[in-house]
């Protein structure tokens, strides 16, 4: 594939290529790359989750140690998404992808070798510094090396089933390593991940940045990143702790402040980070509020359901693994769906239609009983997932279509953003009302509820948003 090193043309291969989703062979393993590296993230984000207790009791962490273990990595994953996304497009998104794989490398072995809570937090932030640099980077070389139609829909397909089949994978891979090996050998995988896929980069991917070569947004770099690791604090720690604490209050109005300030800068700067003019674009701007809503409401109805399954059903982990990974198994399925059906009705409409169905599906769940519905559970949660899915695609798809090659950085920064951050709030702002009512059960009914309000509200907004104008 071309370098991106040039003004973009409106054709990086020629018309028959990019008129069929065939891929060469050195597009697959470009792309068996790409997706490696994100899949080996998404992995990060769940494969931990059941090791925590074993974690704990190794290395001396209380409770607020374990909250930690998860915020270490959180923090700076999603508040130096955009800033990374911009710097590879300035200086070489190749070469900040190869630079995040090494660090999040190093930084999975420091975590793997850990000898006290220090040292085993310290590996976790610099996973989420690698991880940072990761996802943005190589979203806009798949975006790039990918010419927008057919092609561009299949990797996206690819790279979204491989993402939601990561954190699926991880939850039920977590346990088992576990209790074989132990819990060091979750961060050991990520290491072995990382050591597979960094000989591979060099070679295989195309350099890509924009062609000129504007001053960094310093300034709006400070404001955002600070806003955006003020909120995932607040709410992270909101998670565990509740919204009464004076260092949630004061981070959650400091994170608020900070992102209206980077708005007024961004309207004042020369070579602005985020280019408030794409922000007004309807397919980024309702885009990425049908992303967000996705991810934060289906984050929301797994914990809810982890806990109904063990909690009040009585299983076991490893049982509880199991109707996950049906919900793992549906969404390869609908992976290979989805691109399908974005050729037929578009990406703005399978957005809706996902968001609808996920949202219905959710609802379904409100069948679940105190004595059982561990069945309905997995049919519902499976076929949501499905949609869910069909959402994550659609919407990666809807904001970066039409996007020159320059912004693709910037555009994908946005859409890795939006992911990160409707992860981080959906537990937090919901999450939390499982376990503060009176009965657990009744706890999840209350989430099932405003999950399903929330995500049909957010179809149809965005149903309305993305119209197309006469």
């Amino acid at each position: 594939m071309a370098t991106v090193t040039s003004p973009p043309t409106p054709q990086t291969t020629p018309p028959a290529e990019a008129a069929s989703p065939a891929l060469t062979g050195r597009a697959r393993l470009i792309l068996v790359v790409l997706c490696a590296a994100q899949f080996m993230v998404a992995l990060d984000f769940s494969v931990l989750n059941v090791a925590l207790p074993a974690l704990g009791a190794d290395l001396g962490l209380g409770n607020s140690g374990l909250q930690w273990a998860v915020t270490a990595f959180a923090l700076p994953s999603g508040g130096f998404l955009l800033l990374s996304g911009r710097i590879g497009d300035l200086y070489g998104r190749k070469k900040l992808f190869i630079v995040g794989l090494a660090l999040f490398g190093a930084a999975s072995l420091l975590a793997t070798f850990a000898w006290n809570p220090a040292s085993f937090l310290a590996g976790r932030a610099l996973q989420g510094m690698g991880a940072a640099a990761i996802v943005p980077t190589g979203m806009s070389l798949l975006t790039t090396t990918f010419p927008e139609g057919p092609q561009r829909d299949r990797a996206l397909g690819i790279s979204g089933t491989l993402l939601s089949l990561g954190f699926t994978i991880g939850m039920v891979l977590g346990g088992v390593m576990t209790d074989t090996l132990g819990w060091r050998s979750t961060m050991g995988l990520l290491a072995l991940f990382s050591a597979i896929v960094l000989p591979l980069a060099p070679s295989l991917l195309p350099e890509s940045r924009t062609p000129e070569r504007p001053r960094l947004d310093v300034p709006g770099a400070v404001t955002v990143t600070g806003g955006l690791l003020s909120l995932i604090y607040a709410l992270s720690t909101a998670a565990e702790r509740g919204f009464g604490g004076a260092d949630v209050q004061v981070t959650l109005v400091a994170g608020v402040a900070l992102l209206v300030a980077f708005v007024v800068v961004e309207s004042r700067s020369a070579s602005p980070l985020v280019s408030l003019p794409m922000l007004k674009r309807r397919t980024v701007a309702f885009g990425n509020l049908g992303g967000i809503v996705t991810f934060a409401m289906m984050s929301t109805v797994i914990f809810a359901l982890t806990l109904y399954l063990q909690e009040t059903l009585g299983l076991s982990s490893f049982a509880t693994g199991l109707v996950f990974g049906a919900q793992g198994v549906m969404s390869v399925f609908a992976g290979s769906l989805a691109p399908k059906v974005i050729g037929r009705f578009g990406a703005r409409r399978t957005l809706v239609l996902s968001l609808a169905g996920q949202g219905l599906l959710t609802g379904a769940l409100l069948g679940i009983g105190e004595g059982s519905g561990a069945i309905l559970a997995t049919v519902a949660v499976s076929l949501a997932s499905m949609c869910h899915l069909g959402a994550i695609i659609s919407y990666g798809v809807t904001v970066t279509s039409g996007v020159p090659d320059e912004e693709q950085g910037l555009a994908t920064g946005l859409v890795t953003t939006t992911q990160q951050v409707g992860l981080t709030i959906g537990i937090p702002l919901l999450g939390v009302l499982a376990t503060t009512g009176d009965s657990l059960y009744g706890g999840v009914r209350t989430v099932l509820v405003l999950d399903t309000a929330i995500v049909l509200a957010t179809a149809v907004l965005v149903a309305f948003g993305l119209r197309k104008r006469a």
